[in-house]
């Protein structure tokens, strides 16, 4: 199995438990990888027999837009719609951090990791 990720994403969204944080924002921060059979793609150099990275920029970006409570939610969402949007997936790790959150001391990052497999 192969994997294509996209590392270092970083979004400000409006999530986060306490209404507060929805209302001012924070600067979150994704890691995706999705597995997969790419040997069509390497011997054909052909797009059209993999995994289009944009592709999962662009469904990271559009759950990440609409506001959660929970990292958990985040990433369950973006696993559930990678998975339904690529047949030839067959696992996803996703990694969504929230920088600087309110836990009433230092830290530069809390993060969740969530791993799926079809």
């Amino acid at each position: 199995m192969d994997e294509i990720a996209l590392i270092g994403l970083e979004f400000f969204s409006k999530h986060g438990y306490y209404d507060e944080e929805q209302k001012i924002g924070n600067r979150y921060g994704v890691d995706i990888k999705v597995f997969t059979d790419t040997s069509e793609a390497g011997e054909k150099d052909s797009l059209k027999e993999t995994i289009n990275y944009e592709t999962i920029y662009t469904i990271v970006k559009t759950v990440m837009d609409k506001p959660a409570r929970l990292l958990e939610h985040i990433g369950h969402q973006i696993i559930q719609d990678l998975l339904g949007q690529f047949i030839a997936v067959n696992k996803v790790e996703v990694r969504i951090s929230k920088f600087n959150p309110p836990i009433g001391g230092i830290c530069e990052r809390a993060a969740v990791k969530l791993i799926r497999q079809r």
